[in-house]
């Protein structure tokens, strides 16, 4: 424990909490302090919305392409058969099934990070709703996830496409790239994210609708960003 929190001091002494950041300069400290980790942090975006996602009409959800891709490799079932099985296959999903695939996931493999299914698998699907739900995974028209497209949607979650969705306490919580990315594709990263959710303000929003804005790195500090430098914020 002695070296964590001589690590800590020594991060503590190089950061202002309670200072409001300019986004580079966010970028660049946690950039900085993340370069002596044993390996690749992943830089997170956490965004306060002033809404309440228990109503239908504040609800913040959607998902984005980042344009520097995500540095992670995205694991995608798919739902399909025949043709559209193959598109997906040729396409680079990870698994691609049918009832199968649906016993596999009620018997627990559940280690995937986009679902996407053909329309006409979705009464399949639909019997697994208690099971994808809670994780967010149940494919979603709205989330392009469930399309006759499969190829495409397995290749946009392959390069660097993410969803974004509120949370209960009305926060939005993303990573947006590794530590190791430069700067540059960094802030691309956070711009495309964070227009995404300004655009995406939902029309039961009452009063000021982006509250904060920090950024953190998977084991190192928390930074609050200057909203001033947010169009729409």
């Amino acid at each position: 424990m002695a070296k964590l929190s001589k690590k800590m001091q020594a991060i503590n002494e190089k950061v202002d909490r309670e200072k409001l950041y300019s986004i580079d300069e966010a970028i660049k400290t946690l950039k900085g302090l993340a370069s002596t980790s044993k390996f690749d942090e992943t830089l997170d975006v956490v965004i306060n919305l002033g809404v309440d996602p228990r109503h239908a009409d504040q609800m913040v959800r959607g998902v984005i392409s980042l344009p520097a891709g995500t540095g992670k490799e995205t694991r995608v079932a798919v739902f399909a058969k025949d043709a559209k099985a193959d598109e997906a296959k040729a396409a680079g999903a990870d698994t691609v099934g049918a009832e199968d695939l649906m016993e596999a996931m009620q018997g627990g493999d559940l280690n995937y990070d986009r679902i996407i299914a053909t329309p006409d698998m979705m009464g399949l699907v639909g019997r697994l709703g208690k099971v994808l739900g809670p994780k967010g995974l149940m494919p979603n028209p709205k989330l392009g996830t469930v399309t006759p497209n499969v190829g495409q949607a397995v290749k946009d979650a392959k390069g660097g496409q993410v969803e974004y969705r509120v949370e209960k306490a009305g926060i939005i919580h993303n990573g947006i790239g590794k530590t190791s990315f430069s700067e540059a594709d960094l802030r691309k990263n956070f711009d495309a994210l964070v227009n995404a959710v300004v655009k995406a303000k939902p029309a039961g929003a009452k009063g000021k609708y982006v509250r904060k804005v920090g950024l953190s790195t998977t084991m190192g500090p928390g930074l609050k960003v200057d909203l001033g430098e947010i169009e729409g914020a």
